[in-house]
């Protein structure tokens, strides 16, 4: 019987002794993640994605935190997988539970790193500095926002390497270009420059490389200056309505309102219009 591939995996990436490749930097109500193992362009080690899955639960955990900047140390975002991993999982193939373990890897790690993005409270924006390819181009495509310096490039690599859009890839690609733009997305395999990924609606916005970061924090600043209530309950209904009918949309809406009204903003916010309404008579 083979090593089995997922703990062997999940043990390098808990390793103590392993380098670490996240770098947190918190400030007030926000945090900048950084995915930084440069020399290989941020690459989905072991290590990494360990490192980011408890980096990302501690803080979503955290109330303070209200708004998280996923980006990559310089040249690049993350080039995705681990090629030396991928080797690993076609030797296990035959041996103990073969490809059961490399689906434990994807869902539990990958997937589970793209559920905390999307499954929380908390508003995530992707700012992409350089290459974005495979998984990290997944978790960016999950992100709430996605910002782009003018130095980055999707990078479609899926049919070349043989693969299928994975970890949620396939939802965001039909839903931001169709089924017959994410079918030729995926065909031709180009690289995708900043500008052509903003015109497909890839990314919402573009600005100067020097300027990414800055960008970032001043949407971090528009979430910081709304009612925390207000943000965190507008996520998921947004979330939940890109899947739901007009009617059903309508109905969460319905029953999510009331709720605001119960809230310390929402009552100071209509005594200041008030007084101030009746100050202008």
């Amino acid at each position: 019987m083979g090593k089995p591939l997922y703990r062997g995996m999940v043990a390098e990436g808990d390793d103590p002794a392993a380098p670490q490749r996240i770098v947190v930097d918190r400030s007030s109500d926000r945090a900048v993640v950084t995915l930084d193992e440069p020399d290989r362009l941020n690459v989905l080690s072991a290590p990494l994605v360990r490192q980011l899955r408890r980096a990302l639960e501690e803080l979503v955990a955290d109330n303070d935190i209200r708004a998280v900047v996923l980006t990559g140390a310089d040249p690049g975002f993350s080039a995705g997988g681990d090629l030396r991993m991928m080797r690993a999982a076609i030797e296990n193939r035959y041996q103990a539970e073969g490809t059961a373990d490399v689906w434990r890897w994807i869902r539990r790690e990958f997937g589970g790193i793209a559920r905390l993005i999307a499954g929380s409270d908390t508003v995530f924006v992707a700012a992409l500095n350089g290459p974005a390819a495979g998984v990290g181009l997944a978790w960016a495509l999950t992100c709430d926002l996605t910002i782009a310096s003018e130095r980055a490039v999707i990078v479609p690599a899926f049919a070349r390497l043989g693969l299928i859009p994975e970890v949620g890839t396939s939802w965001a690609l039909t839903r931001r270009l169709g089924y017959q733009g994410a079918l030729a997305y995926y065909l031709k395999g180009e690289h995708i420059d900043a500008e052509t990924a903003q015109r497909l609606g890839l990314v919402h916005e573009v600005v100067a490389h020097e300027q990414l970061l800055a960008t970032a924090d001043e949407w971090c600043s528009r979430v910081a200056a709304l009612p925390p209530h207000a943000v965190a309950m507008t996520k998921p209904l947004l979330r939940t309505a890109a899947d739901a009918s007009w009617n059903d949309a309508l109905m969460l809406e319905e029953f999510a309102e009331p709720t605001c009204f119960t809230t310390a903003a929402f009552a100071g916010s209509v005594e200041t219009m008030l007084s101030g309404g009746a100050r202008s008579r």
